[in-house]
């Protein structure tokens, strides 16, 4: 699969809409996929990254005399205008077929995308804003917002699938890992991470270990986070030699500094998620425009602690570190709170979605029985089945014959590179088709259930093509299997009550 990104980063705008994209690249090429960046403005060693990971970059032409002209808040972002960077960017992309653009960058919207339209089969927009309209068959917006369902009505075509919300968050592999290994934080400050972002033009960072050191920090390890091209990274260095704080940078351990840190102080954006996905509270600022609602309504939701900027940065900073280094139940809450936002399994969900497949579909035969009896009667499976109990060897090798001899029954078993990833089973009826699944014991959490579910289905409508609707019955306290079945877009069109009655 060959997709192309179309990702900027500057002191301006920040290197969190490369980063994502990086990540979102690195995931898609281990499943076999190539990927090109195309930029107009990206630092070298932003540049160096990419090569060294394996990943084709063209720089478009950065002196283009023609004006800007546009009516976008970000268009300065773009340094030209919106067609005279399409066509640029359409000569980049001549040289092939692309299945996917992706496009992350403010200052280009519906215009640009239109002009593009011919040079990918498909367009995926990454946006933050919505304040701009887009021609694309995919939209992702990482974060939360209250009216999350909304936000783009009228703004993209009819046919473009949203991707909202952390759900989709664009994180890397080691914070799956780390999310899997971390408890809530108990609310006891030990260790603090100070992290400004990639740019920190203003330099914020020396700030926060100026309100550190002015509280006291004796007792506390405390990390500060630089990106190599920091323009004041002296400065810092010495600072934090100073002090006995430890400064990294340009570090690839971020997740694990995040996994061992108490509380965190930094700005809100794409760091807010990774925060979240390793329960690390967080006294977070919005340093830009476009990152205010996100921080304000993760605020509202508890998942980070926003104050108000009444006296300027550096006092607020200093102000409510002291008020938190008192406050344990409200970090204990925020780090419950992200931990519960945020899995860690957005990129796979993602990939379900843009990616090439990675799980291939065969049907069960009678070879399979002993497996499947295994797998069924697994605590982790019979917990959310319809009937809970365990089953005996003969009872289900008498459904197993019964399910493989009736037409009107299918089972399927999902593979990933031969291995046995998971379990589907259709029972049709006329044009209507009830669909249970399972993931095998052990791969749980792995973000294969969605991809699992719509590649049954695709295996079913190339055998069944009479079968016009799919049916789900889930047990009400199975909440990851309503999210998933809700992911795959399905609707909730009843309720099954039930009631026991104990008679003497």
């Amino acid at each position: 699969m060959e997709t192309a990104f179309r990702v900027d980063a500057s002191s301006q705008i920040g290197t969190g809409h490369f980063m994502r994209c990086l990540t979102l690249a690195d995931a898609l090429k281990q499943r076999g996929a190539r990927a090109r960046f195309i930029s107009r403005n990206l630092p070298e060693h932003l540049r160096g990254m990419l090569v060294a990971k394996g990943h084709d970059f063209m720089r478009l032409n950065s002196s283009s005399s023609e004006k800007i002209a546009d009516d976008l808040p970000h268009a300065n972002w773009l340094s030209t205008n919106q067609r005279a960077d399409a066509r640029d960017t359409i000569q980049t992309l001549s040289d092939q077929t692309w299945d996917w653009l992706i496009v992350d960058h403010y200052a280009l919207d519906i215009r640009w995308e239109s002009m593009l339209r011919h040079t990918a089969k498909s367009i995926i927009v990454i946006d933050d804003l919505a304040d701009r309209e887009h021609d694309c068959d995919v939209l992702l917006d990482q974060n939360f917002y209250a009216d999350m369902d909304t936000r783009y009505t009228g703004k993209v075509p009819s046919h473009c699938r949203l991707l909202l919300g952390p759900y989709y968050a664009l994180l890397r592999e080691e914070f799956r890992q780390f999310h899997k290994q971390v408890m809530p934080r108990t609310g006891v400050i030990k260790r603090i991470l100070v992290c400004w972002g990639g740019v920190d033009s203003d330099n914020y960072t020396a700030l926060t270990i100026e309100a550190l050191a002015n509280i006291g920090s004796h007792d506390l390890h405390v990390d500060v986070v630089i990106g190599a091209q920091h323009p004041h990274r002296e400065q810092i260095e010495s600072a934090c030699a100073d002090h006995d704080f430890v400064c990294h940078v340009q570090t690839n351990r971020m997740a694990e500094l995040m996994a061992f840190a108490d509380l965190a102080v930094g700005a809100g954006g794409s760091a807010s998620w990774e925060r979240c996905c390793l329960g690390l509270p967080a006294l977070a600022f919005s340093m830009a425009t476009n990152q205010r609602r996100l921080v304000e309504e993760a605020a509202l939701r508890g998942l980070l602690y926003a104050p108000l900027l009444r006296a300027g940065i550096a006092p607020s900073i200093e102000l409510h570190l002291k008020a938190l280094l008192d406050n344990p139940y409200l970090l204990q809450l925020i780090s419950r709170r992200g931990l519960e936002a945020v899995d860690g399994l957005g990129v796979q969900r993602v990939l379900q979605v843009i990616g090439p497949r990675s799980i291939a579909i065969r049907k069960a035969t009678q070879s399979d029985s002993g497996n499947l009896f295994t797998w069924r009667n697994d605590s982790s499976i019979r917990a959310v089945a319809r009937n809970a109990a365990p089953l005996e060897k003969s009872i289900h090798e008498a459904w197993l014959s019964s399910v493989l001899s009736d037409p009107g029954r299918v089972l399927l078993i999902g593979e990933c590179q031969g291995e046995a990833i998971g379990v589907v089973r259709f029972d049709v009826r006329a044009d209507e088709a009830e669909v249970s699944m399972y993931l095998v014991p052990g791969h749980q959490g792995e973000g294969f259930g969605s991809e699992l579910l719509l590649a049954g289905e695709q295996w079913l409508g190339e055998y069944r093509s009479d079968v016009l609707t799919f049916k789900a019955e889930v047990l009400e306290s199975n909440q990851p299997s309503h999210r998933l079945f809700r992911t795959c877009g399905y609707q909730p069109c009843s309720a099954l009550y039930t009631k026991e009655v104990y008679r003497l």
